[in-house]
């Protein structure tokens, strides 16, 4: 949301004119440069946000440990590059708009709209700031857990085992169960089935 503030207050209000010009400069101190950061920084912010939603979706189907790792670390990698590109990104727009001549906006249009850019640049730092920290946590909740773990593990070790242990029916005294032998083979009836037993 915030970096959709961002890009579309620049977009849409970023660019103005003096009454003897037809061609529009940036309002920040008339630099292209920073209009151009601005917006490349939110809106390539804004499809890195829709990625890292999907693959949050995603991410209970992952079955191999190496995947849910690289994930869980290319959040917290990307959420702190992110947070430095909205410092940056903060500092730039800051200096820019202090350095803005006021006889090159006199009707002082678009002012909103830069506040506003710089703003959300700002509680942008603080966002991926955070969610680098949420990701940090997941990775150490992993770590701590079986969700990272390549090494196997014994179900019997477990201490909540989610099935009871069989137990024979006749003997309710032995936990384990015991194995019944087959019955004897003189039980069938071996004449009407043509064929004829062997003891060995």
């Amino acid at each position: 949301v915030f970096s959709i503030v961002v890009f579309g207050s620049i977009v849409n209000e970023g660019y103005v004119n003096r009454a003897d010009e037809t061609q529009e400069h940036c309002i920040f101190n008339r630099n292209r440069n920073a209009c151009n950061y601005g917006i490349t920084v939110g809106v390539l912010a804004f499809l890195s946000c829709l990625l890292y939603l999907a693959l949050d979706a995603y991410f209970p189907q992952i079955s191999s440990v190496k995947d849910r790792k690289k994930a869980v670390l290319s959040d917290i990698g990307v959420s702190a590059f992110w947070a430095f590109l909205w410092f940056v990104g903060f500092c730039f727009l800051t200096n820019q708009w202090q350095a803005s001549k006021e006889e090159d906006n006199p009707m002082n249009e678009g002012g909103d709209a830069a506040r506003a850019a710089i703003t959300f640049s700002f509680f942008s730092i603080f966002t991926w700031v955070g969610q680098a920290f949420l990701a940090y946590q997941r990775f150490r909740l992993g770590a701590d857990s079986a969700l990272f773990s390549q090494d196997y593990m014994d179900p019997s070790q477990d201490s909540g085992m989610p099935y009871a242990p069989y137990t024979n029916e006749e003997d309710a005294s032995d936990a384990v169960g015991t194995y019944q032998q087959p019955p004897p083979a003189d039980a069938f009836d071996t004449e009407t089935q043509g064929y004829q037993t062997q003891n060995y």
